[in-house]
Formats: structure tokens, C-alpha cells, sequence
């Protein structure tokens, strides 16, 4: 089926402007042809007319969780909950990404092994209304660190699927990677430090050697995957960008040293600067407790200062949000946050569309309007010019699909 989207404004992402008076032709799944409102459309072209609307590309979140509690303070409540009820709880996360405005998400891990994949594979075959998701499957982690659920009694021993990634040695690794991506996984990651939400890690620490870190790099390559990893820490992170890992999740403790390191490999910067300022204002009704607090506005104090010096430096920086920490649904605030600590709104545009499409290798497909690439499309009432006007995205469609219009019924 043929559509035609006419709008008052696109944002053309590869080119850092905002195009007036434009209409999008899509054909089947993907989209057609660019071309002013002023050219005539096909005959027989459904025309969808968004009015005054901002159109722009679908949004892509490089860190999320959609498996598991969202907004809770203590994971071992994933062990009151079955496989079965996690799968299908996530279809209600999935539709709130997806109807929020982000049509991809990277889905970074979940306690419990191999429900993302089930949840991908439900989305693309149409089963599940939801993103494009590529996932990691599983945490790779120490047994005691940051990627596992902690705080438990000694004598407790967790079933082998929420510590399906525990790792000791290089070899070990190296064998739970090929694991993870014979499970159906798309992506490693690895928790290389502390973490804020893990009772009695400590976010500064290294948890994984460099030389594990490059084995997991090195052997995900070896499948066409890459690895994401996770590092507060100053050091965790200066091992993980030598290791060769493609992206950095949070990167609260980055120095001027690291930043360098970053600029010199290529490494990409996913920080989720927004979600702490939702924990301040719900930690107690959500469950976090005072140590997870503490470790939590050190943390941030530190990472938006960081943030803002790679900004300057010009690291490549896409949008990670860590959303499940917080509601799903809510990621697009974290625009305007951006912008505050150092972004321009064109810039914190391009990080939630084509650097994150980069990111994750997809750029070929998703990540601005361009013909070829799918039809994941939303669009947002009025000007451009302020990106808080995507915390109301109010059309959605994926793939050719219109999935939400609140804009207009008109044709």
C-alpha cells in the first residue's frame, strides 16, 4: 500500500536542518521519496495530512530494559515472578516504547536469560506490538557484581537463568559470549563495574580485566556482534574503550583521559542523564533504598559534568536512557536534559536518531528520513524548535503501519 504524510516541518537529521513543507512517500514498509508538499502526489497515493505537525524519524533508545519490574527498587522481586509472567508483562513496556516514539530500541540485558529474545521475536513476527529491538540476552557479569541479583542471603543459590552470563576467567568468557549469541542474542554486554542499582557493589570498580573485556570484543566479532558495556568507573572505563568494546553505558566517573581514549577509538557514550532526577522524586515509593540513593547522586553529580566535557570534546554520543529503571514510556524527556547539559536540540535529535542508528550498525535501515530506509516515522504538534514538544509524541507509525495518530482522521 501507497501513503503519502504531508507536513509543515520534517527534521532532516543528516543534514541538521528542518526542511518547511514536505511530503514523505512511502511504499510498502519503506519509504519512497522526499519531495515539497508542492509536488503532486502519485494518483491512487493515500495522503495523510499531519497539519501544522513536526515530522521526524522514529526515535531509538540505545539502553533499555523491557524485561522485568519496571520503576523497582529491588530486584529480588524478579524471583517472585515467572518466565512466563515477565514475557508477558513486557508486551505492555514494549507498547509504551513504541507508542512513546521510539520505533528501536537496543534492549541492554535482564536478570533472567532469553526473554528479550522471545520478546524481539514475538515484535517482528506480529505477534507484540513493540520496536525494532537488537538484545543482549544476557548480563555478562561477575558472580557478585553488577549484573547480578544481590543482596541475597549466603545460602541462596540462583537458577541457572538469572546467572546464565557469570563469569571467572578470560576462557570462561569467551565461551559464555558464543553462549549468549547462540542463544539468540544480538549484542554483548557487559557489566564492567559497579553498579548504582546492585546492593553492595560499588559503582567506581572494576569488575571485569581489560583482558576479559577484549576476549568478549574479540569473540563477539567473530559473529558479526559487538559488545556494550557497562562503567561507572574511571578505570572500568579506560579498560573497556582499549578493549575495543563499541559503546559505553552511563560513564559517570569519565575523565579528560578517558574522553581522549573515546575520541581516539571511535567509542560511542550512552548516558542515561535523565532517569535520576525521576528517582529522586519517587526512591522511596518505588523501593530504593538509602544505599542505592547515595550511590545515585554521587553518581550523577559526576556523569552530567562528564557528560557535558564529552559533549565538548565531540565523543559520539547517542541516547541511552535505561529505561525499566524507570516507567517505559518516559524515555523522551530525557531530550530536554540533554540539551542542558551541553547539546543543542539538533544535536540531541541526532543522537536519538542517526548516531544511534550508527551505534548499533543499523544506519543502513533506521535513523533518518531517507529513501530506502523503513517507514519508522513519528511526528510531534508545532515547531521543532523545543525538543519537551516530543514528551508528546502524538503520531507513531513503523514499518508503513500507522500504529498512533492523534493529529488527524483526514485524508
Amino acid at each position: 500500500m501507497a501513503l503519502a504524510l504531508r507536513c509543515a516541518r520534517l527534521i532532516d537529521v543528516e543534514a541538521g536542518e528542518v526542511l518547511t513543507d514536505r511530503t514523505v512517500l512511502v511504499e510498502g514498509e519503506r519509504i519512497a521519496a522526499v519531495q515539497p508538499s508542492a509536488t503532486p502526489v502519485p494518483e491512487g497515493v493515500e495522503v495523510i495530512d499531519l497539519g501544522e505537525a513536526t515530522l521526524s524519524p522514529g526515535l531509538i533508545d540505545l539502553h533499555t530494559h523491557l524485561i522485568g519490574i519496571a520503576a523497582c527498587g529491588d530486584p529480588a522481586r524478579e524471583m517472585r515472578q515467572s518466565a512466563a509472567q515477565q514475557a508477558f508483562e513486557s508486551i505492555g513496556h514494549a507498547r509504551d516504547t513504541l507508542l512513546a516514539g521510539f520505533t528501536t530500541v537496543r534492549d541492554l540485558g535482564a536478570y533472567r536469560a532469553f526473554v528479550d529474545t522471545a520478546l524481539r521475536d514475538a515484535i517482528d513476527n506480529g505477534t507484540v506490538l513493540g520496536p525494532r529491538m537488537a538484545v543482549a540476552g544476557a548480563y555478562v557479569t561477575v558472580s557478585t557484581g553488577g549484573g547480578m541479583i544481590t543482596g541475597l542471603a549466603h545460602d541462596i543459590e540462583l537458577p541457572r537463568e538469572f546467572r546464565f552470563g557469570s563469569v571467572r576467567g578470560v576462557d570462561d568468557i569467551r565461551e559464555r559470549v558464543r553462549e549468549i549469541l547462540h542463544g539468540g542474542a544480538d549484542v554483548i554486554k557487559l557489566i564492567g563495574t559497579g553498579a548504582v542499582m546492585a546492593a553492595g557493589t560499588v559503582p567506581g570498580a572494576p569488575e571485569l580485566t581489560e583482558a576479559q573485556m577484549l576476549a568478549a570484543a574479540e569473540e563477539a566479532s567473530f559473529y558479526g556482534a559487538y559488545v556494550a558495556v557497562h562503567a561507572h568507573g574511571t578505570e572500568g572505563i579506560k579498560m573497556a574503550v582499549r578493549a575495543g568494546v563499541r559503546s559505553i553505558e552511563h560513564g559517570c566517573y569519565l575523565d579528560d583521559e578517558g574522553i581522549e581514549l573515546m575520541l581516539r577509538h571511535g567509542t560511542y557514550l550512552s548516558a542515561d542523564i535523565w532517569w535520576s532526577d525521576w528517582l529522586t522524586e519517587h526512591a522511596d515509593a518505588a523501593g530504593f533504598d538509602p544505599e542505592t540513593q547515595d550511590k545515585n547522586d554521587h553518581a550523577t553529580v559526576a556523569q552530567r559534568e562528564a557528560f557535558t566535557k564529552a559533549v565538548h570534546a565531540g565523543v559520539k554520543i547517542g541516547f541511552g536512557t535505561d529505561a525499566g529503571a524507570f516507567p517505559h514510556g518516559m524515555q523522551t524527556r530525557q531530550l530536554a536534559a540533554l540539551c542542558t547539559y551541553g547539546m543543542t536540540p539538533m544535536q540531541a535529535m541526532r543522537a536519538a536518531t542517526l548516531t544511534g542508528a550508527e551505534c548499533m550498525g543499523w544506519e543502513d535501515r533506521v535513523g533518518s528520513i531517507t529513501p530506502g530506509k523503513y517507514a519508522d516515522l513519528i511526528a510531534v504538534p508545532g515547531t521543532s524548535g523545543d525538543v519537551s514538544a516530543f514528551e508528546d509524541v502524538r503520531f507513531v507509525m513503523k514499518g508503513g503501519q500507522v500504529v498512533k495518530n492523534d493529529l488527524t482522521a483526514g485524508h
